[in-house]
């Protein structure tokens, strides 16, 4: 799919064009081998414009999921037979989580598929522009815990930014949103949309914080039955800018 004649807002512009031909090792350092087992997905990184400026779109996964439970996310997943290509991807779990009416979206770009190792999925992040908001809520519970829009100035606030130590000793961007701690691989998506989109604002990257009790226990309570090394790279897949894994051994 081609974007160049899409119509979007002054504001989105930036992005737009730093989209357009970003590399992918800037996103991240983990990027899909060519293997046919790599399973395609998309997720979609929707943005409106709110009353405080942009806002952006994320779910909370339900707590009961045997994985990645409780944590904050796009909408997204595996690509279907029947859906073409990874616009429709996103575009239909978006609708299938939150209800979001399609009609009103458009999307503007589509970042290189980036690797998640344990899962072995390729993930292609969908940038749209929310022209036409729709009434967004949970669909199923036993998939959804909350769906939410957050201003873009929120996540950019200084204060609202830290590292998140996961027990492993591994480390990544992670966001305090009001209750929310948004980690792992929302987080590094996140931080490099404020930093394409010209939002991103300077912040003390020393400040560690652990990653949550309730997080530690979904995310144990899944992986805790593998091995060591499993677990490590568990912890990995979740970084997209973190320290290398190297540094924290």
């Amino acid at each position: 799919m081609t974007f160049e004649s899409v119509e979007i807002p002054d504001w989105l512009h930036p992005l737009a064009k730093a989209s357009a031909d970003v590399d992918p090792n800037v996103l991240s350092r983990f990027l899909p081998p060519d293997d046919p087992s790599v399973r395609n997905s998309a997720v979609l990184i929707l943005l409106a414009e709110g009353n405080d400026g942009p806002e952006v779109l994320l779910t909370e996964r339900s707590w009961t999921l045997r994985k990645h439970a409780g944590q904050i996310a796009f909408p997204g997943g595996g690509v279907d037979p029947e859906d073409d290509g990874v616009v429709e991807t996103a575009l239909r779990e978006a609708l299938e989580e939150t209800g979001l009416e399609p009609a009103g979206v458009v999307p503007f770009a589509v970042w290189p598929a980036l690797w998640v190792p344990v899962s072995n999925f390729g993930v292609s992040p969908v940038l749209a522009w929310w022209r036409t908001p729709s009434p967004v809520a949970v669909v199923d519970p036993a998939e959804v815990a909350s769906v939410h829009t957050v201003p873009v100035s929120v996540l950019s606030e200084p204060a609202n930014r830290v590292m998140c130590l996961h027990p492993s000793g591994f480390t990544g961007p992670a966001f305090l949103v009001g209750d929310l701690f948004v980690w792992g691989f929302t987080a590094g998506l996140l931080d490099k949309l404020l930093l394409l989109g010209g939002w991103a604002r300077d912040w003390d990257p020393s400040n560690v914080v652990p990653l949550p009790d309730r997080l530690v226990e979904a995310a144990w309570r899944s992986e805790g039955s593998r091995s060591a090394d499993v677990r490590r790279m568990t912890a990995i897949e979740h970084d997209l800018g973190g320290n290398d894994p190297e540094d924290v051994e």
